[in-house]
């Protein structure tokens, strides 16, 4: 299987299939991804700050951004660290709606203060770290094991918290394939190409490989599996990330 090769445009969207996107950012090679539909526009992560929240706004709903004007109405946290979540708020909370994983809510209330911390720590300018962490946003809708989001017309996608793994709260998004084309799962930090895979202490190490299995149920053999770090992989990197975090287990 072929998959998109855009490792010399870092910053570039990149057409997975029919109105499904992914943007590869420069700071730590945050994927973030965007589903079209008919009626609503959703998105995949939010980015590290409210800097970097603010202009893929921009770049998805300016007048020169990837949907010519049509604005996000949904936004789906993969899980809540900071570089996925941080972003949020550079979106009015009366035109979206937030999902992520039943526990991420709770997980967001406690630990929001790791989270600058940890931004920090990997780079984010303090002033912004802190501005993101006072003014994070908590999911408003919470999925438990999986939620059909309609975005109009022929277009639903689906969330699944598949298991635990790099988080205990992973919510991974499932966009159907539409007649030639590919399902496009995007992995949050369950798959990573850029690096190994990383376990904090609210990872659940012995738990993930058996969640990789469940993901590659759900997305196919012939799925483009985008990862929270990297370039789109198929399903045989899955596979082989799912047998070395085995190892290490």
């Amino acid at each position: 299987m072929d998959v998109p090769d855009v490792a010399d445009v870092p910053d570039a969207w990149e057409r997975l299939a029919p109105g499904v996107f992914r943007r590869r950012l420069p700071f730590l090679d945050v994927t973030i991804g965007v589903v079209v539909g008919e009626d609503r526009v959703l998105m995949i992560d939010t980015g590290s700050t409210l800097t970097e929240g603010a202009e893929l706004r921009e770049r998805i709903a300016g007048p020169a951004g990837l949907t010519g004007g049509r604005p996000v109405t949904d936004i789906v946290l993969t899980h809540g660290h900071f570089d996925h979540v941080f972003g949020t708020a550079a979106f009015p909370s009366d035109e979206v709606q937030v999902y992520g994983e039943m526990t991420l809510d709770t997980y967001l209330e406690r630990e929001h203060l790791t989270l600058r911390g940890d931004a920090v720590k990997h780079g984010a300018d303090p002033r912004a770290a802190a501005e993101a962490a006072d003014a994070l946003v908590r999911p408003s809708n919470l999925v438990d094991q999986r939620y059909v989001l309609d975005l109009g017309g022929d277009r639903q996608v689906l969330l699944v918290h598949p298991g635990d793994g790099h988080t205990t709260h992973d919510l991974v998004v499932i966009v159907p394939g539409a007649p030639g084309a590919p399902v496009v799962v995007f992995c949050g930090d369950l798959v990573e190409e850029s690096g190994a895979p990383q376990a904090g202490p609210d990872a659940a190490p012995g738990d993930w490989p058996g969640t990789l299995d469940e993901l590659l149920l759900l997305g196919g053999e012939d799925a483009l599996y985008v990862p929270g770090h990297g370039a789109v992989v198929d399903a045989g990197f899955v596979r082989a990330q799912r047998d070395a975090l085995r190892l290490r287990s």
